[in-house]
């Protein structure tokens, strides 16, 4: 097999290795899913810390590419990808479902973006961030 070959066949692998990876963290919130959506678009709009961001208004949901400083690796290039947030009413309150497919070094993608939707929503006073409870991640 020739070099290229096995490049394309080990990158190929890596891909669908990856997707095996993905974790879906599930956050519930104690307000309506249009209050959490609010704070949701606040975070997706820094452009500092996301980019490629897809919104499907009609689903609340989104998907983005975190942006890092630094990646200590060659793997985490290759294994960076898009992740996915999704809105679903539970009740009166929210379910934030957050698949992260990589966190690297230094960083911890799904529980940064966690954060950050609990820091805007505060900011909004849509609910404090001490009220919403996580779940474990499944896989």
């Amino acid at each position: 097999m020739s070099k290229t070959k096995m490049v394309v066949v080990a990158v190929m692998s890596l891909a669908f290795a990856q997707s095996a990876l993905a974790k879906t963290y599930k956050y519930v919130y104690p307000v309506a899913c249009g209050d959490v959506w609010g704070a949701v678009k606040d975070t997706l709009s820094n452009k500092v810390n996301y980019a490629n961001v897809k919104v499907d208004e009609s689903k609340m949901a989104a998907a983005y590419a975190p942006k890092h400083s630094v990646h200590f690796d060659v793997s985490g290039v290759l294994l960076q990808r898009t992740n996915h947030v999704t809105l679903v009413p539970k009740g009166t309150g929210c379910q934030m479902q957050v698949v992260s497919n990589y966190s690297g070094w230094g960083h911890e993608d799904q529980g940064d973006f966690k954060k950050r939707v609990d820091d805007a929503m505060t900011k909004g006073k849509a609910a404090p961030p001490a009220a919403a409870e996580a779940a474990a991640p499944e896989k």
